[in-house]
């Protein structure tokens, strides 16, 4: 069944819903950004060679759910519901055409669907790319359901998702798969489908760069293109944006895991473009790729067009979930409100003035930590807040670890598009912590395609005769360039050499594997939060085995990290 979604197709979104149910108030949820581009433009160039990649059998047998089906931001009592529907064979991922077609739902508790509690319907359009949200509310809490979509006499295969628990709820445990860092033409996404076998998630968090905006070998795949992207160039209009997310939804292990369990998902700056700010990205040239203000608003609607996200404020990711009294989450947008990256070792990292949060999220940030009455409090936060010197690597190391974080390559003391560039954002909100003695702050990271494992330090210099104010597990990628594919070395080899220097100049750092990709397991309970970490055999095979590598867990009220052998 998966496999059969693995096919081009193109995206679209509700514009009016109609629903029936069970004592379930059904509502659907339509892109709030306005189109910039206007994706018909470009269908003379997309539809010839899209067209192509449709399989005769999928063309005819219109419409069809060639994306998957989704669900994500689960609350109490309900769930955002997704899909993209192609009505026609024209109608492909950004190509504007395409008739409006009604999309139906069916939510039921088992799945064979015989104890519906919801019924729905709404019409996808050409104007949101065909792609369909149905917000669902009325449900149970910390329940399992079923749904599928239906149109034109097609029925999608059927999903799985689960409701939070109710906010008042003693709950034992809650499980999430972690990841982030998905470069298509760098491998397969063997991660997804690892997380999706599992059948024991409470949800997965996908923590930034779901996609890339790079052109057909225009970033690492330690020189071979394992599958092309598509497009081929790199994506700059509305149209780009559509056609490189419906590329990533034909994915059948991406799509088995949105099958399996509602996704929480954030953006970084590949949703974007490489190292993004408020009013620009590093790799985006102002004029000969147009305005950055176009290019970032079709790379929102294309991204709230095509992944089951609820944005709390309209045209950003921060938000916050709660799963009853044992964890709450907060949801960072670490790219439209940050000042630019500062060069390497400017004294304006530590200006008060510049901001990696902006002023109200971090006011959000810290009022939400501050009244949490959960006994841990999550924060999924793209980049990493822990402070990271590099130390004494040696010049062939230091070279690709700098290509890697976009640093300069002649010495450097830290990473300015992390939280390292915005320090007085960072000691405002760990000195909140540290004031108000907020226990349990646990930090989900991704980004920088190494995991580890740190605790916070409040001052690093002194560390750890000064305390510690938060933890942190940070998930490799799931495909994008790690250091021994820079390298050009066999995995493990870089470090064997690099970890030792690393922690010994970083004495926050627990744990460092600057080679493997993968994903993590957070497992919580009222005692502990554990992150265990799995790699990949290899990523360039679709068969790719998974193996635990490393568990670190925090004991609550610790605010430092262990090493454990027993994974969940």
């Amino acid at each position: 069944q998966l496999a059969y979604w693995s096919v081009i197709s193109a995206p679209v979104t509700s514009r009016s819903s109609s629903s029936e149910s069970t004592g379930v108030r059904v509502n659907s949820l339509a892109p709030r950004r306005r189109t910039v581009v206007k994706a018909a433009a470009a269908t003379v160039v997309l539809a010839g060679p899209l067209a192509a990649a449709l399989p005769a059998s999928a063309a005819a047998e219109a419409p069809a759910f060639l994306h998957g089906i989704a669900s994500g931001d689960p609350l109490p009592d309900g769930v955002l519901l997704w899909t993209r529907v192609t009505p026609t064979a024209e109608a492909i991922p950004g190509s504007g055409l395409g008739p409006d077609t009604e999309v139906s739902w069916t939510v039921a508790l088992d799945k064979a669907f015989t104890n519906i509690v919801s019924k729905g319907s709404t019409t996808a359009t050409a104007a949101a790319d065909h792609t369909v949200k149905a917000d669902i509310r009325g449900l149970a809490p910390a329940t399992d359901y079923w749904f599928r979509f239906s149109s034109g006499g097609t029925d999608s295969p059927a999903a799985r998702t689960r409701t939070a628990p109710a906010a008042d709820a003693a709950v034992t445990g809650l499980r999430f798969g972690v990841v982030s860092c998905a470069n298509w033409e760098a491998g397969y996404f063997s991660s997804y489908r690892h997380l999706a076998a599992r059948g024991d998630l409470d949800g997965w968090l996908h923590l930034g760069d779901y996609i890339y905006e790079y052109g057909t070998g225009g970033y690492g795949t330690r020189g071979t293109v394992v599958r092309p992207h598509s497009p081929a160039h790199e994506i700059l209009t509305l149209a780009d944006y559509r056609v490189r997310h419906g590329r990533y939804k034909t994915d059948a292990d991406l799509q088995a895991l949105h099958a399996a369990a509602p996704v929480i998902a954030i953006w970084d700056d590949h949703e974007f473009a490489n190292d993004a700010w408020s009013g620009g990205a590093e790799n985006h040239t102002e004029g000969a790729e147009g305005t950055w203000s176009a290019r970032q608003a079709a790379a929102k609607q294309a991204y709230f067009e095509w992944m089951p996200v609820r944005p709390a404020i309209a045209g950003t990711t921060y938000r916050r979930l709660r799963f009853g009294k044992l964890a709450d989450l907060s949801l960072l947008d670490l790219r439209s409100f940050r000042s630019q990256q500062v060069a390497t070792g400017s004294g304006s990292v530590d200006d008060p003035e510049r901001t990696i949060t902006g002023r109200a999220q971090l006011d959000w940030l810290k009022a939400g930590l501050k009244a949490s009455d959960t006994t841990w409090r999550l924060v999924g936060n793209s980049v990493m807040i822990s402070p990271f010197v590099i130390g004494s690597l040696t010049a062939d190391l230091l070279k690709p670890l700098a290509e890697l974080l976009g640093l300069p390559k002649d010495g450097l003391g830290l990473i300015t598009d992390q939280w390292d560039g915005y320090t007085d954002d960072r000691r405002e909100l760990l000195a909140h912590l540290r004031s108000n003695a907020i226990r349990n702050t646990v930090f989900l990271t991704g980004d920088i395609h190494m995991a580890w494992a740190n605790e916070v330090p409040v001052d690093a210099g002194t560390y750890p005769l000064s305390p510690s104010a938060a933890t942190e597990f940070v998930v490799t990628s799931v495909t994008s360039d790690n250091l021994d594919d820079l390298v050009k070395v066999p995995e493990g080899t870089v470090t064997a050499l690099a970890a030792p220097i690393i922690r010994a100049a970083n004495r926050h750092v627990q744990w460092v594997d600057t080679d493997r990709h993968g994903y993590g397991v957070l497992d919580i309970t009222a005692g502990r939060a554990q992150m265990d970490y799995y790699v990949l055999s290899d990523r360039t095979k679709q068969n790719a085995t998974s193996t635990w590598w490393r568990s670190y867990r925090t004991l609550s009220g610790t605010q430092k990290l262990e090493r454990t052998y027993d994974p969940v």
